[in-house]
């Protein structure tokens, strides 16, 4: 029996085409692609001005809408802007555009790199927690038994209602023995309170309170602020005239404040790089830029995209910091756990 073997010379194949293989091929191509640091110029200048904003970003004018602490409201947001230009330097094919997304990617790092990882420690002798519990909150007492879970020593309420006020008192009542209301802002907590009042912020009403407490690790003097909201108008741009004569007010008071350890507790309507807010930032630390996981976002709680609401000190540690779960608000609830 005769067996032939036949070989057809004209169509012959090798297999699939292995990765390492396409991959040199394409690294060839583009090694003879004349064209590749010509194309792809306005986008390398898109990534030199983002650049550029987020390093001179404390240089951009207010005077035109507020335009400077808009920016600097939603700076960490500008970093969307890189996956952006790469994935269109690449679809360019365009080296000029991918090395010049070096220069944001670095500074973005640098200003927010930080935030990224987890810097909690353990340790600390006082928790403490701070809410804007929205004035038309549908569920207070619901609102306030989460926040009374929390574990926290210290509370700060803001945005509160009158009418709904017995009904935060009633549901907290239980874990913190003292407690005080000024205006629309409240303190509660499980250790005794002391020269408790108001404190002006220029606004007509109260909205912020200072309190001494008595905690087992010494005085800790506790200010509760919401100053004014921030409005982005059509005619007028970001509005944030009386917010910025607020926080003017309260780091007046705080600079005075005679209790060496401070802890400040609130919606101040900006975030730490608003250059609004320097008569406070300067002279306090963040608990989450010193001790949190993350951003911490936590305004709009149904997709946070800026922690507005602070936590801050002086003369005292912070150890971690973190955001709470959903409560109802239109905020969602920020923690921290500090040692006197």
């Amino acid at each position: 029996m005769t067996q032939a073997y036949m070989t057809d010379t004209g169509n012959v194949s090798s297999g699939p085409e292995r990765p390492g293989s396409r991959i040199r091929r394409r690294l060839e191509s583009l090694r003879h692609d004349r064209g590749i640091w010509r194309r792809g110029i306005l986008l390398a200048l898109c990534a030199l001005l983002l650049t550029l904003l987020m390093i001179f970003h404390a240089e951009i004018p207010n005077k035109i809408g507020n335009l400077g602490s808009l920016t600097e409201t939603f700076l960490p947001w500008l970093g969307l802007g890189i996956p952006l230009l790469l994935a269109a330097a690449l679809l360019r094919r365009s080296a000029t555009a991918l090395v010049a997304l070096l220069l944001p990617a670095v500074v973005w790092l640098n200003l927010f790199g930080g935030l990224l990882t987890d810097k909690a420690g353990p340790g600390g002798n006082l928790t403490v927690a701070t809410h804007n519990v929205n004035a038309d909150n549908p569920d207070a007492e619901g609102t306030a038994r989460k926040l009374a879970d929390s574990g926290a020593d210290v509370v700060a309420l803001e945005e509160l209602k009158a009418s709904e006020v017995p009904s935060y008192e009633s549901a907290l009542a239980d874990t913190y023995k003292y407690h005080s209301v000024q205006g629309t802002v409240g303190l509660w907590s499980k250790y005794p309170m002391s020269d408790t009042g108001p404190v002006d912020i220029k606004m007509g009403w109260t909205r912020a309170m200072r309190s001494t407490v008595s905690t087992p690790a010494g005085d800790v003097a506790v200010y509760v602020a919401h100053l004014p909201s921030v409005r982005v108008k059509v005619n007028a741009g970001f509005t944030a005239g009386q917010r910025d004569d607020s926080a003017d007010a309260l780091g007046e008071a705080i600079a005075r404040e005679p209790v060496g350890k401070v802890v400040l507790l609130g919606d101040l309507n900006g975030t730490m790089n608003d250059r609004a807010l320097n008569a406070v930032t300067s002279q306090m630390r963040s608990t989450q830029g010193a001790a949190g996981d993350g951003f911490g976002f936590s305004w709009p709680a149904s997709f946070p995209m800026a922690r507005i609401d602070q936590i801050m000190v002086k003369g005292i540690t912070p150890v971690s910091s973190w955001a709470l779960a959903d409560t109802g608000s239109d905020h969602l609830p920020i923690a921290a756990r500090v040692e006197i």
